[in-house]
């Protein structure tokens, strides 16, 4: 198949979607599959060169809502050529863009979400979802109930996808979702991080690594380390992510305030060996969010037999608690410092079968290899409903109350 993914930017510090769309794209190209990419970056963006995949860089765009002219005239003159086009991700003008050029061509477009319909939102920024609330009708609305399918990469994203808005209908499916099995050289890359970060080489690190934006919990997590802080001297928190900038600094004088400066390193954005280093190099990954769609991230650290200690509102908890992979609490002070004080506690056989568990979950639920097969089973069986043979089991939902 010949398949168009459209996000609004590639920049790796967007997080999880561009990561998602790289990885299952190789896997796909390494089955015999075409894919490109398509993005609102401007064809100058540094961070274009790095990109795996053929990609067409249609900016510059304008604003935060990334307005660009050439979308959809490119689309008109190219989506022919695709079996499918897959949009990543809502509220940006790629999504009513793509509408806009598609419909009525024949060309089947889906729609990844990634988490962007999670009510969370709609209690957190009322204002904001107030004007999404104007702007839904004529844009969002009409972007999912025309797709060919509207794509949830959890059972838990997609009940709540439906909480959001009153008007609401979606082809919904639900496929697999996952990343590259992480490189297994875990000595080499455990030195790299010690020799950048020599000072953590004898302590046992609980790592954060992901944007450093407040729907994260970073807060939850630092005041939670405060109170957990003398069940082990050697406990210390590892923050990976993009600075976050009048966010991140609140973080530091929160963490100042709390009397655990000495007991915070704040490595910013990791990539590449060093990522990976600061997972073989931790005792357990920590992501006490208040909303996550997947978390690319969790499944990173499972992948490197790392017990992840998450939130109720990380979307797979359910499965990390049923496979035992994990530690699984609420989002808030008390509940994070539940998931912390039990991990540190935990008798040395459990924590090992943790982490035993942790790799085997990742291997059963979360590989990219799974996920593209999904996808593709999910692409072809909308190749064969519009041929007027069968389509694949869909769960319909119409909320126009």
């Amino acid at each position: 198949m010949k398949i168009l993914h459209l996000l609004s930017t590639i920049d790796p510090r967007a997080g999880g979607p561009t990561e998602g769309v790289r990885q299952s794209g190789i896997s796909l190209a390494s089955t015999g599959h075409e894919v490109e990419v398509a993005t609102l970056d401007d064809p100058l963006a540094p961070w274009l060169d790095a990109f795996p995949l053929k990609l067409h860089a249609l900016g510059p765009s304008s604003g935060n809502y990334g307005l660009c002219p050439r979308l959809v005239p490119w689309l008109r003159d190219h989506a022919s050529q695709f079996d499918a086009v897959i949009v990543n991700g809502l509220w940006q003008y790629h999504s009513f863009g793509a509408w806009k050029a598609l419909r009525g061509t024949g060309v089947p477009y889906y729609v990844f979400p990634h988490g962007m319909l999670d009510p969370w939102f709609k209690r957190t920024y009322p204002l904001k979802h107030l004007k999404k609330c104007l702007y839904w009708p004529w844009a969002e609305y009409r972007v999912l109930r025309d797709a060919e399918r509207v794509l949830f990469t959890a059972e838990e994203e997609r009940v709540l996808a439906r909480q959001s808005f009153r008007l609401y209908r979606a082809n919904e499916e639900v496929v697999a979702f996952g990343t590259q099995p992480p490189p297994t050289d875990r000595a080499r890359l455990r030195a790299l991080f010690f020799a950048a970060h020599p000072q953590l080489a004898d302590k046992r690190l609980i790592l954060f690594l992901g944007r450093i934006h407040e729907k994260k919990g970073c807060d939850l997590l630092l005041e939670a380390f405060a109170a957990v802080r003398d069940i082990d001297a050697r406990a210390h928190l590892v923050m990976a992510g993009p600075d976050g900038g009048e966010w991140g600094a609140q973080l530091r004088a929160l963490a100042a305030a709390l009397g655990i400066a000495d007991r915070v390193t704040w490595t910013g954005m990791l990539t590449g060996d060093l990522k990976w280093g600061a997972f073989h190099a931790s005792d357990a990954f920590a992501l006490p969010s208040h909303q996550e769609n997947f978390g690319i991230a969790v499944a990173e650290a499972l992948g490197c037999a790392l017990p992840v200690l998450i939130s109720d509102k990380v979307n797979i908890w359910r499965e990390v608690r049923a496979d035992g992979a994990g530690i699984v609490e609420t989002d808030t002070v008390d509940g994070t410092a539940c998931m912390l004080h039990r991990w540190l506690c935990m008798e040395p056989a459990a924590a090992a079968a943790m982490r035993a568990q942790a790799l085997a979950t990742f291997t059963q639920r979360f590989t990219v290899d799974a996920m593209s097969r999904d996808l593709v089973r999910v692409l072809r069986a909308g190749a064969r409903h519009r041929d007027d043979a069968f389509g694949a089991p869909v769960q319909a939902a119409s909320l126009e109350r």
